[in-house]
């Protein structure tokens, strides 16, 4: 008799008589569901959601190592890289004048369109606009001339040590008689200048006491208003 025969042969309502064997083999059988179920019911239920967090934390780590190791490996380009820009900062800094070399520098913008055989209409430098660590001078100019003299201009001043840009850059006939290449060019100039470290430190200190006086007269606007008594109202007759 085989063991399927075995089982279909007893009687579940006397388990008490069921073969040896049989009864051992049920008896394993629950012992490994009831397991299987306190495992999935005590640990894997509860310690699922840490299991997912952890692998989450894994994923992030393993994008930052990764991040890291690629600028680890680069770092001597970004080294190589930094010190070109420095370099580079440093020439284009170099090519600001000082405060005392700015007179000379004007004088070079308009020699410059002398030069380039314009006539000069109007050379009207403007007041400073200081920036973080630099001054910008705006110089309005009007010159007159034609359109290969003009060319000559802008390449000069592009020539020039010092850094010049124009902007707001108008040409228009000279009048309304004149030819084709009588023309007149009305250009603002911009030069640069770095600021020095007494400039900047004096800056900055003027900045702060702005900001500071300006919460100073809040504070005390709102003091002087809490202060005021309220007017009463007086009635009439």
């Amino acid at each position: 008799m085989s063991f399927i025969d075995d089982l279909r042969s007893l009687d579940i309502n006397d388990i008490g008589r069921w073969p040896l064997p049989i009864q051992a083999f049920f008896m394993v059988l629950f012992f490994f569901i009831a397991t299987a179920g306190a495992f999935w019911f005590f640990i894997w239920q509860n310690q699922m959601p840490r299991l997912e967090k952890a692998q989450a934390e894994e994923r992030e780590l393993r994008v930052t190592f990764e991040s890291k190791q690629k600028k680890a490996a680069n770092f001597s380009a970004y080294k190589t890289q930094l010190s070109e820009i420095e370099r580079s900062f440093g020439t284009m800094l170099r090519q600001l004048p000082g405060k005392t070399e700015i007179p000379n520098l004007l004088v070079d913008i308009s020699q410059t369109g002398l030069g380039a055989g314009l006539l000069e209409e109007l050379f009207q430098p403007m007041d400073e606009s200081r920036k973080d660590f630099y001054a910008e001078k705006p110089i309005k100019i009007r010159l007159s001339g034609s359109y290969h003299e003009f060319g000559q201009f802008v390449s000069e001043i592009a020539a020039l040590p010092r850094i010049v840009t124009l902007h707001d850059i108008e040409i228009v006939p000279k009048s309304k008689e004149a030819s084709f290449d009588e023309l007149t060019l009305n250009v603002t100039a911009k030069t640069y200048r770095y600021l020095d470290e007494e400039e900047v430190a004096t800056a900055a200190a003027v900045e702060a006491g702005n900001e500071k006086g300006g919460k100073g007269k809040a504070r005390t606007t709102r003091e002087n208003s809490k202060g005021k008594p309220k007017a009463k109202a007086v009635k009439k007759g």
